[in-house]
């Protein structure tokens, strides 16, 4: 089910407990993602996803930066190629969208910079905690290239479009202050305490009430994109006022006691 190998390559899953992790591995290119990898990361999030015993996933990764984005070669190999499409199950976008949509929750923990389209991808994690040394910049108006549509939208729901603007016309780097003021970094901790801060989260996460958090999360992003299903999310409301959860919780807070769920 996990994978424990260092040597350089596509993204390690490893699993501990309710917590599973992806790590993203080739740290002598800044974690540059190719396009077997983004395929490993679709599979990745299935088998995360469809284990009930996992509660949260931290995205991170190897070295001294998350990631540099998308390798520019095979982008300028698919530019090239006026007869190519790209399959949806091997896309940039499709992997961030896959990973906004988990039904469990997600951290994305950010080791070092965070550049080009990796930017998206942090943002399609709930939660973002970094290393106070890091940075991020989105390059795409210095490379000729306008970004895909719904990684704009998340730039937008999640920063503001004033923020949106900034990084993505003026392609100019921020630091972890900036990243933090304008909310693309939910805290930022010292790397020798960083984990200690993911970890914490993640344990917060773990131990709420899996279902109730699924629902929220996908009425929360249905909320953001103008496309909320109000008959389902409702529903799923009436459903937990009848479920296990919810007896669980009043019951563990009658006995004051943390919930078993």
């Amino acid at each position: 089910m996990s994978a424990t190998t260092d040597t350089a390559g596509p993204p390690i899953l490893t699993v501990d407990g309710p917590r599973a992790t992806i790590r993203l591995n080739r740290p002598k290119h800044l974690n540059r993602l190719q396009p077997a990898d983004l395929d490993a990361l679709l599979a990745q999030f299935d088998q995360v996803e469809a284990d009930p015993a996992i509660r949260v996933l931290v995205l991170t990764g190897t070295g001294r930066a998350f990631s540099a984005g998308f390798d520019l070669g095979a982008i300028a190999e698919r530019a090239g190629s006026e007869a190519e499409q790209p399959s949806a199950g091997s896309s940039f976008e499709n992997v961030a969208n896959r990973l906004e949509d988990l039904a469990l929750p997600t951290i994305c923990r950010l080791n070092g910079g965070v550049y080009g389209g990796s930017t998206d991808l942090a943002l399609a994690c709930d939660f973002r905690i970094g290393v106070d040394s890091c940075e991020m910049f989105m390059p795409a108006a210095r490379l000729g290239l306008h970004y895909y549509k719904s990684g704009i939208q998340r730039y937008v729901t999640r920063l503001g479009v004033d923020n949106a603007k900034k990084l993505f016309l003026t392609a100019q780097k921020i630091d972890a202050p900036e990243m933090l003021r304008i909310g693309y970094l939910t805290a930022t901790a010292p790397a020798e305490t960083l984990d200690e801060e993911v970890d914490g989260l993640a344990t917060i996460l773990a131990g709420n009430a899996p279902s109730a958090m699924r629902g929220m999360k996908q009425a929360i992003n249905e909320f953001a994109r103008g496309e909320l299903d109000a008959d389902a999310a409702n529903q799923r409301a009436r459903d937990s006022m009848r479920g296990a959860e919810i007896k669980e919780g009043i019951l563990a807070f009658a006995e004051k006691r943390a919930p078993r769920f």
